[in-house]
């Protein structure tokens, strides 16, 4: 119950950026500032690099950055990539949390996500514009009310298992775009149709033999119940849309996409952010809508989209514009294929349009689960929902 809980200051509870030993050249693994995901306790991926300075962490360990505008973007993860005993490194502006004795590590991660931590931590930054800073030592004086270690192991659990599941979504995601892209590779790849006189009826062609380019533009000031897709959260190389922004009055710049229209970024660092459309939306025209001719070749031309091949051929055929027809005609869309029979091109897509179908599902509802997360977690570090009698 609240009344039991106990006034601490922060450093009360955590050490702040522990000190370890790691020899200068030793391989270790590095959490870049750019690895970490915006509101995501874990850590994506590392990369293995000689030891030359930076922050440095342990398995459980919390970080946090400190530089605007990483820290208001939700930059913050709870370390699970080491192994035992072994120390990782990362940014110079991360601050590291490790839970004191008595202090549950889940629930210190989520104290630092909170508002308790989050909004004191962002208005003590200092310094000049756009290299702002978090004042270390006003984050230690915090004065937080703390529940028991059996509380704590409580709230954490609640917030941990939502978070676990989203985790799980994640890597049976990874697992689906996996297959889906082995599958390509096996059937369109590797395998050469006109060794074998039997298959006669594969043809050699260009993107846009099968897809065309859709140009559905908005009205300035035109009215839409329609959702808005802004381009940076489009993910890299996955095949469903992970957010939303709520509809508003249309701006300039915008176009309608529909139900299972391939979408993709119409600039040269966005070429590589390729997504099926799950409902009807709008977006910018810093991304252009393709669209099947037959829908039997859904599936076939969006991982022809994917490829690593066909993000090369568009980067090196675009010239510097951002206008979806001078990407498409004369780039893109003139890549050279070979276009399988409609015959093969529905079996993939019985095969593969139920993996998209599930990715999609699983995005939305790791969505759902965040809103959960985050409506919780601000009354579970509060104490308004009291968890003292749960039995988890």
């Amino acid at each position: 119950m609240k009344y039991k809980w106990t006034i601490k200051t922060l450093s009360d509870i955590a050490d702040f950026n522990p000190r370890e030993s790691l020899s200068k050249g030793t391989l270790a693994k590095k959490i870049a500032m750019d690895k970490l995901q915006p509101f995501c306790r874990d850590v994506p991926s590392f990369e293995l690099e000689k030891f030359s300075g930076g922050t440095k962490f342990r398995n459980g360990d919390t970080i946090m950055a400190r530089i605007t505008p990483c820290l208001e973007n939700g930059k913050t993860a709870k370390v699970n990539i080491l192994d035992d005993g072994e120390i990782g490194f990362g940014s110079t502006e991360y601050i590291v949390f490790r839970a004191k004795k008595g202090t549950d590590k889940d629930y210190l991660y989520y104290l630092v996500c909170s508002p308790l931590v989050r909004e004191p931590a962002i208005k003590s930054m200092v310094g000049s514009s756009g290299r702002q800073r978090v004042q270390t030592d006003v984050v230690q004086g915090l004065s937080i009310a703390v529940p028991s270690i059996e509380e704590q192991r409580q709230i954490g659990g609640i917030l941990r298992a939502l978070d676990d599941k989203i985790e799980l979504n994640n890597e049976i995601n990874k697992n689906l775009e996996q297959q889906a892209r082995s599958l390509f590779k096996a059937w369109f790849v590797d395998f050469d149709p006109f060794a074998n006189t039997m298959l006669s009826d594969w043809k050699k062609g260009k993107l846009k033999d099968i897809l065309k380019l859709k140009r559905q533009s908005i009205k300035t000031g035109e009215n839409t119940t329609l959702p808005y897709l802004p381009i940076d959260v489009i993910p890299m190389r996955t095949f469903a849309l992970t957010d939303f922004k709520p509809n508003a009055e249309a701006q300039s710049s915008l176009i309608t996409f529909d139900k299972d229209d391939i979408i993709i970024g119409a600039m040269r660092v966005y070429f590589h952010r390729v997504v099926l459309a799950p409902c009807d939306g709008i977006t910018r025209t810093t991304c252009f809508t393709l669209a099947p001719y037959n829908n039997e070749y859904l599936s076939f031309a969006l991982l022809c989209c994917d490829q690593e091949s066909s993000i090369d051929y568009a980067q090196s055929t675009s010239k510097g514009s951002t206008m979806p027809y001078a990407i498409w005609e004369g780039g893109l869309g003139d890549m050279e294929i070979i276009i399988p029979t409609p015959e093969i091109a529905k079996k993939f897509n019985e095969i593969v349009l139920p993996m998209l179908r599930q990715i999609q599902n699983s995005y939305f509802e790791n969505n759902r689960l965040r809103e959960i997360r985050d409506a919780l977690l601000p009354r579970l570090m509060s104490g308004e929902v009291d968890v003292s009698n749960l039995d988890l």
